[in-house]
């Protein structure tokens, strides 16, 4: 049996990428994967490839149990739906990966009001909404685990002056992800008194190559010498939704970083490990 043996995991944004590589590793593990995302079949998106029915084809074609669930996470309505199928499908819930996530990479002086309101409806109020449903199961059991996917853009430039005049347009995207790590220690103080609960949040060390990142130009492709390969993620995310919940509790952290701390591997580089990383990692 395998480290998620008989737990039922939620992960959103499954349909590609970081989430899909969560949620083919942790059914290897031996859990029943719920896979929310809103592409639900090949091609239904624009831009990008990767599906829900292509994650779940490839878990269930290794013997693993998984659901597809479609689901916009901004939506109240489609979180609990989500939750309830979970629920309904393999039973209460182990744990959530809060992967999910949106931006528009544009200055802050192009950005609509509406596409701010919405990637911090995704990123930072969808994980809230699931996080206080899954809750539920989680207390009454005392156990679970819930981890946050956050982001190196969570790391602000610092205070001025500002010799680099370069415009990245991450301001937006960073402001939610440190916003989703200040709501992952403010949650994992609060539920500290039960004890086998774990709320986290880890970011990659390196930018990884993805469909996403692909699209957006960060990386150069899947085969790029410098981006970490979503697997790192997949592992730091297993690391912690399997560890004893009083080690890991409140941690901010880097895929690397704690890959390394916990032995799981020898070497390590880029955020949390040759680099610092948010304060509240520090914390």
């Amino acid at each position: 049996m395998g480290k998620l043996g008989g737990k039922v995991a939620i992960v959103t944004g499954a349909s590609r990428g970081i989430g899909q590589a969560i949620a083919e590793l942790f059914a290897a593990e031996g859990a029943k994967v719920v896979c929310a995302a809103r592409t639900l079949n090949e091609g239904d998106h624009r831009f990008l490839e990767g599906s829900l029915a292509r994650t779940v084809a490839e878990i269930q074609a290794k013997g693993g149990e998984a659901l597809a669930v479609t689901a916009d996470v901004s939506d109240e309505g489609d979180c609990l739906a989500l939750i309830e199928a979970a629920r309904r499908t393999y039973g209460p819930v182990d744990i959530l990966v809060n992967n999910a996530a949106l931006s528009y990479y544009l200055p802050t002086d192009k950005l609509a009001t509406n596409r701010w309101a919405r990637c911090f409806a995704v990123n930072v109020q969808g994980p809230f909404m699931l996080s206080n449903e899954v809750l539920k199961d989680m207390r009454t059991r005392r156990s679970g685990a819930i981890v946050n996917i956050g982001s190196g853009a969570g790391i602000g430039p610092g205070r001025g002056p500002y010799a680099d005049h370069t415009i990245r347009g991450n301001t937006m995207y960073g402001a939610t992800k440190a916003a989703l790590e200040r709501f992952t220690q403010g949650l994992a103080q609060e539920v500290a008194q039960y004890e086998g609960i774990a709320i986290t949040s880890v970011a990659p060390s390196n930018l990884v190559a993805t469909p996403g990142t692909i699209h957006h130009k960060l990386v150069t492709g899947m085969d790029d010498p410098v981006a970490e390969p979503p697997s790192m993620m997949a592992r730091a995310v297993l690391l912690l939704a399997s560890e004893d919940a009083a080690k890991v509790n409140g941690r901010v952290t880097y895929s690397q970083q704690i890959l390394k701390e916990f032995g799981w591997i020898e070497t390590g580089h880029g955020r949390g490990v040759t680099s610092p990383g948010s304060g509240f990692s520090q914390m």
